[in-house]
Parts: structure tokens; C-alpha cells; sequence
């Protein structure tokens, strides 16, 4: 899994950035930003910085999220307050989106026809069988 997202990651190119989510679909794993995130921590030389949040968002905290906005501004990224413009920048990958077809579909079960409605009476009678066998 780790070796597909950094190869995602090193696809960024300079002034651009994408969010997790996005490099997890990428790299075929939809729903996977957290590993992504830590794909990130453990792997050295990658563009880290270029990878945000949602909406563009410098998710780091501190001094770490201070130094992710100086590199992308060095790098010509706009911002908006406290985000990246995600319509300028954003970095759309060939394969987004794209997921593997199945060959073949599966056959649904056929339904379950419904049982009659029991009426009150019928109950009853269940109820009373029961206590005189336990008597």
C-alpha cells in the first residue's frame, strides 16, 4: 500500500498540491486518507508539503504547519486566509475516480416469499400448547 501512495505523491508537480483523500483514490484506495498521512510521516524525500486536507486546509499543527505554508508559497501556491485556492492549484490525477469493474455479477437470491399473518387466535393456541406441556 505504501510504496503506491508515495508513487502518487511524487506525481505532484511544483505549485500544485492534492489532499488525502485524493492520493489514496489515486493510488486505489478510496477511503484510505489516513494512510496516506502516515505513508507521509515514515517516507523521506517525498513532497509532503504538497499533500493538504480537504478543502485545502493545512492540517498540521504549529511550527510544522507553519513551515508546509512557507514551501508551498516558495513554490507559487496561492492561498485564501488559512487555504489553499484548490481551484487554481489542485492537482487532478489521470486516474481519479477510476475503479475496477467486476467480470461478472452476481446472481441475486431469489425472494423470500412472505408467510401468512398470524391472527390472534392462532397465538393463543401456540401459547396454551406450551403450558400444558410444561405442566
Amino acid at each position: 500500500m505504501f510504496p503506491k501512495i508515495r508513487s502518487v505523491v511524487l506525481k505532484i508537480p511544483r505549485g500544485k498540491v492534492s489532499s488525502y483523500g485524493a492520493v489514496a483514490r489515486a493510488a486505489g484506495f478510496p477511503g484510505a486518507a489516513r494512510q496516506v498521512v502516515w505513508a507521509l510521516r515514515q517516507s523521506h524525500g517525498l513532497p509532503w508539503h504538497r499533500v493538504v486536507a480537504a478543502g485545502g486546509r493545512i492540517a498540521l499543527p504549529g511550527e510544522h504547519g507553519f513551515d508546509q505554508r512557507m514551501r508551498l508559497e516558495s513554490e507559487g501556491v496561492k492561498f485564501s486566509g488559512s487555504r489553499v485556492r484548490m481551484s487554481e492549484c489542485e492537482f487532478k490525477f489521470a486516474n481519479a475516480g477510476a475503479r475496477k469493474k467486476s467480470a461478472k455479477k452476481k446472481a441475486r437470491p431469489a425472494k423470500k416469499q412472505a408467510l401468512p399473518k398470524r391472527t390472534g387466535s392462532s397465538i393463543a393456541k401456540k401459547r396454551s400448547k406450551r403450558t400444558k406441556r410444561a405442566t
